[in-house]
């Protein structure tokens, strides 16, 4: 047979030409899946181009983790010594620590950007959030830390203003700070109001609202827990309900010394107040902002809000001129507000002639309201962030 290959002339004769054809087509289809891949891959990296590490030094940083991110920690005990949770979302990986243990120099920095949740309400808490905030600027000279942010459970009286030689713009390292009450230096760039949330150092709990919950009546129209102090309007509040015979129609505890321990038959008594009343009632106490607006939220039990500015610094900021609890009034929260408690028995004679329907539409709107309130504030939690820390993208 070879005298007949000859007899081919000098054509160019290939048997392997039809496999090649297939060969290169696959490998055109490789080359193409695997740009496909390369592409899914970078686009799910910038999805999630942000590590972020938030050290919960302050029981404010609960109701971040668990109540406005749906977290969860590891271990469930609270009285744990070292409690941490991850989540993803929006393009970052967050993971949250907390407990006695966690010390600066004394567990493993695992980001580039560190959100620090401090308490900055008295002298004591002050010194101790500080000693953090050196931790972290140390972190940041040694390039271990690229970015931080702070978490911030402010003073009653607004009165932040050692925080503010931290602040980057006063040529400190701190790029965003997100604050408690109404902090006249609120302005949407660097400094963020954040909302108080409910008393997490006492445990209350992230409440799924139940079928009883929304449609049940409730037995008292109105309720009040809680310390009455001297000369405050709270014993204004107490005289007004005695006088017309209301304290029979609502659940009233009034104590004149104020409890920083809960027990368990109190702390009960507290939850199944808010869970057996259509309305709480919430007098300002140091400041007008109180956890039980947002705790009497979670039983759907609308908040009857005594809407006075208390004395100090807190006031209207440069974005914002609805103080007191301005944060909530943009947020179009669903409350009764009244500048004073002699407004309250006609609140009580309307609330007396609504029917059980009326109660649980305004229950819908409140729980419905409360639940936007809560995303609504960790999507702004998160976009400031990944604006702030992450490159621009106008190249």
């Amino acid at each position: 047979g070879f005298t007949d290959h000859g007899a081919l002339g000098n054509e160019e004769w290939n048997p392997w030409d039809a496999d090649e054809k297939n060969e290169l087509a696959a490998s055109q289809q490789r080359y193409e899946a695997n740009l496909k891949m390369i592409k899914y891959a970078r686009s799910h990296l910038e999805q999630t181009s942000l590590r972020v590490q938030i050290w919960g030094k302050a029981a404010i940083g609960l109701y971040l983790w668990q109540h406005v991110f749906g977290g969860h920690l590891e271990p469930g005990d609270v009285t744990a010594q070292w409690r941490e949770g991850s989540q993803k979302a929006g393009k970052t990986y967050f993971s949250f620590l907390t407990g006695p243990s966690v010390v600066p120099g004394y567990f493993s920095v695992e980001a580039e950007h560190v959100v620090l949740v401090l308490n900055g309400r008295e002298p004591a808490k002050v010194a101790y959030a500080t000693q953090w905030l050196h931790f972290a600027q140390t972190l940041m000279e040694t390039r271990k830390i690229r970015h931080v942010a702070v978490v911030l459970l402010g003073n009653e009286q607004c009165n932040n203003a050692w925080i503010q030689p931290y602040l980057k713009r006063n040529g400190g390292f701190v790029n965003l700070l997100f604050v408690t009450y109404d902090y006249a230096f609120v302005n949407e760039e660097d400094i963020f109001q954040w909302p108080l949330g409910v008393a997490t150092y006492r445990s209350f709990p992230v409440v799924e609202p139940s079928w009883s919950m929304l449609h049940d009546p409730r037995s008292y129209l109105c309720n009040f827990l809680g310390t009455v102090y001297k000369n405050s309007s709270r014993e204004t509040l107490i005289k007004i309900l005695k006088q017309d015979g209301l304290d029979k129609l609502c659940w009233i505890a009034a104590r004149e010394q104020w409890q920083p321990q809960e027990t368990n038959a109190s702390f009960k008594n507290y939850q199944d107040a808010l869970l057996q009343s259509d309305l709480t009632l919430c007098p300002v106490g140091i400041n007008t902002e109180c956890y039980r607006i947002y705790e009497a939220c979670s039983y759907g039990s609308l908040p009857v809000i005594e809407d006075v500015m208390t004395p100090g610094d807190c006031g209207n900021s440069s974005m914002y001129h609805s103080a007191p609890l301005q944060l909530l009034k943009t947020m179009g929260a669903p409350f009764i507000f009244i500048k004073n408690w002699k407004e309250l028995p006609a609140v009580l004679e309307k609330e007396k002639k609504m029917s059980l329907q009326e109660k649980i539409q305004r229950r819908k709107k409140l729980l419905e309201w409360y639940r936007n309130f809560k995303a609504w504030m960790r999507q702004k939690f998160i976009n400031t962030l990944e604006n702030s820390f992450l490159p621009s993208e106008k190249g």
